[in-house]
C-alpha cells in the first residue's frame, strides 16, 4: 500500500471510528447513564441518523465541490462536529443531548459519502483501490468498539467518555484532511 493509500485509509479508519466510538453505546447511554431517557427519548435520539441521513445531503450536496473542495467541508463539519459531541457528553437534560445529537448527525451524515467521493477522486484505479481503503473504516468500527470494553467504560457507568473519544477522533480528522491531498 503506497503512501497515498494510506492516508486515504486513515481518513476511513478515523470517519467509521467515530461513528463506532459512540453510536453503538447510544442506547445503554441513554437508559443507564445520567439522563435516564425513556424509550421515547431513546427512539428519538436514534432517529437523529434517519433525519440526517435525508435532510443533510441536499444541503451539503448544494455547496460540496461546487464552491469548497469536499476535503475542506469534511473538515469544517468534522470539527463542528466535535464541538457538537463534546458538548453532549456532558449534557444534564435529554433536550440539550438531543439537540447535539440532532446536530451532530446533521454534520455527521454527509460525511460518509464526502469520504467515499474524497478517496474515490485521489484514487488512480478506484475499482480496484477503494475496498482496501473501505476496509480500513471497518476495521475503525471494530476498534471503537474493543478500545470501549477493553477501558470498561460500560460496567464502570462511563460511557460519556465514548463522545469524547469520538470528538478527539473527529478533532483528529478535521485537522488533518489537509492530508488528503494526494495521487495514488
Amino acid at each position: 500500500m503506497t503512501h497515498a493509500m494510506s492516508r486515504l485509509g486513515a481518513m476511513m479508519f478515523l470517519q467509521f471510528f467515530i461513528w463506532g466510538a459512540w453510536f453503538v453505546t447510544l442506547g445503554t447511554y441513554l437508559v443507564q447513564g445520567p439522563l435516564q431517557a425513556s424509550a421515547s427519548q431513546v427512539a428519538t435520539a436514534f432517529l437523529s441518523q434517519s433525519i440526517g441521513a435525508i435532510v443533510a445531503p441536499f444541503l451539503v450536496g448544494l455547496i460540496a465541490d461546487r464552491y469548497f473542495a469536499a476535503q475542506r467541508i469534511l473538515a469544517v463539519l468534522h470539527l463542528a462536529g466535535a464541538v457538537l459531541l463534546w458538548l453532549a457528553s456532558t449534557a444534564t437534560d435529554f433536550t440539550t443531548f438531543s439537540a447535539c445529537v440532532m446536530g451532530y448527525m446533521l454534520l455527521f451524515m454527509p460525511t460518509l459519502a464526502l469520504a467515499n467521493s474524497v478517496a474515490m477522486r485521489h484514487m488512480q484505479s478506484p475499482e480496484k483501490q477503494f475496498p482496501l481503503v473501505r476496509v480500513a473504516g471497518s476495521i475503525g468500527w471494530i476498534i471503537a468498539g474493543v478500545l470501549i470494553g477493553w477501558m470498561g467504560w460500560e460496567q464502570a457507568h462511563r460511557l460519556e467518555l465514548t463522545f469524547q473519544m469520538a470528538a478527539l477522533a473527529s478533532r483528529l480528522l478535521g485537522l488533518s484532511s489537509g492530508w488528503i491531498h494526494c495521487g495514488c
